[in-house]
């Protein structure tokens, strides 16, 4: 286990300083100074502009240029948004927050509807219910999360009113941003009205997530239910039916654990494809987040903006697929056996 968390980790470490040589390199493929798209310093502050050619090694090679771009970034100085001259980093920190919540609350909606929902067709096989659960999955999965998004806030928020239709919490209630979750943000402040600033903010909160879990928890029911019918077909399980093993045991404790492994392995895979969806979905809901922060840099062309949430997307995505990998690889130690072809 530890030679392959080791290969994991090194190799999560090179794709990020892959990713460093790519957000460096679009230094000078955007239009502009390369400095400026660097730092967000502008040549028309002079002082500012000629301290950071040095430090920055733009007097040297492009080498030079590269470390000084690195030991910055390491560092936490990713520049100055060139349209709020706010520090990047420090912009980035609540935003990242508000994305983590969305993006785990989905992510455990999608788990507890799933995978019940894909073993419960399993068992209903070829029945009406395997039928009826498989079509809405597949259906569900084929509509676009841009149009989802806005036929969910047509019908419950514009035509029934049970839901705002944009936003994390009402500003009346005036809660400080400190993490950025506002859920969090909420239990942690002092303001005397925290139970009514709960409910409205998960009246904020419930419509993006169920958009949001929807795609991922179709997914995990087509791949419990696949998983779920090969192993039960295996002769394992014939053996345990031959000793007289009662039929809930046989699922709990035989067919359950070893259904689980594929659906363990795609949760990566899940989650990266949630996180592609959460740029669209916080863009229509307005939700303060990575997402729409990236997607607003794009259209005024804040650079180091995009570049901040381009590394910040990328490095998470690359981190949760990481974690997933160590814990398959510890929970079914057959996988690490099988790369390093141990008996």
């Amino acid at each position: 286990m530890i030679r392959y968390t080791l290969r994991r980790l090194v190799l999560l470490f090179v794709t990020l300083w892959l990713l460093t040589l790519f957000l460096f390199a679009l230094n000078y493929f955007f239009p502009g100074d390369a400095l400026t798209n660097m730092t967000g310093v502008r040549a028309s502050d002079t002082l500012m502009y000629q301290r950071l050619l040095s430090e920055r090694g733009f007097d040297a090679s492009l080498f030079s240029q590269y470390i000084a771009f690195l030991g910055h970034f390491i560092s936490g100085d990713w520049g100055q948004s060139l349209s709020t001259q706010r520090d990047v980093f420090q912009e980035l920190l609540p935003l990242l927050g508000a994305t983590l919540e969305l993006s785990i609350l989905a992510m455990i909606i999608a788990m507890l509807i799933g995978a019940p929902l894909g073993l419960y067709a399993a068992g209903q096989q070829r029945g009406s219910m395997d039928r009826v659960v498989m079509g809405v999955s597949l259906s569900a999965y084929s509509i676009p999360v841009f149009w989802l998004a806005q036929l969910f806030i047509l019908f419950f928020a514009v035509k029934l009113g049970w839901t705002p239709i944009s936003g994390q919490v009402n500003p009346l209630f005036n809660i400080e941003v400190q993490s950025g979750a506002i859920l969090l943000d909420i239990l942690v402040s002092d303001s005397p009205y925290k139970g009514a600033a709960l409910a409205d903010a998960i009246q904020h909160l419930w419509l993006p997530v169920i958009v949001l879990a929807i795609m991922p928890a179709t997914m995990l029911m087509r791949i419990t239910r696949n998983s779920m019918l090969e192993v039960l077909q295996q002769n394992f399980i014939r053996a345990a039916r031959a000793r007289g093993l009662t039929e809930t045991r046989i699922l709990l404790r035989h067919a359950l654990p070893n259904a689980m492994q594929p659906v363990v392995r795609q949760l990566g895979l899940m989650f990266s494809i949630l996180m592609s969806n959460i740029i669209v979905t916080e863009v229509i809901f307005n939700w303060p987040g990575v997402g729409s922060w990236l997607v607003k840099s794009i259209y005024e062309r804040d650079y180091p903006v995009m570049q901040g949430g381009l590394f910040t997307i990328a490095a998470l995505i690359l981190l949760v697929n990481v974690a997933v990998e160590l814990f398959h690889a510890w929970r079914y130690p057959q996988v690490r056996k099988e790369l390093y072809a141990e008996r």
